[in-house]
């Protein structure tokens, strides 16, 4: 593994371990009003590209922390239509 695989893993944990805080809030307060409908759908179609191209390249950072946001973000996704204010 070299320092750009490295760099990969570094940057991909704080993308993704950023999100964990959010989702844990919209479940503690049961409130996803703050939460943008477009950001989530959209950031999920970019994860999911993301995670293909990643998969395409074989780039383990990129499949790894992507596959782990798009269960972070669905997580939020359904807060948002679960608590729908």
């Amino acid at each position: 593994m070299d320092w750009t695989d490295i760099l990969g893993f570094i940057a991909g944990a704080f993308i993704t371990l950023a999100f964990i805080p959010q989702v844990w809030r919209l479940y503690k307060l049961k409130s996803a009003r703050e939460i943008s409908l477009s950001f989530s759908m959209l950031f999920l179609v970019g994860g999911i590209c993301w995670l293909l191209w990643g998969i395409a390249r074989h780039l383990v950072p990129v499949i790894m922390w992507n596959a782990i946001s798009l269960v972070l973000v669905s997580a939020m996704l359904f807060a948002k239509l679960k608590y729908r204010e």
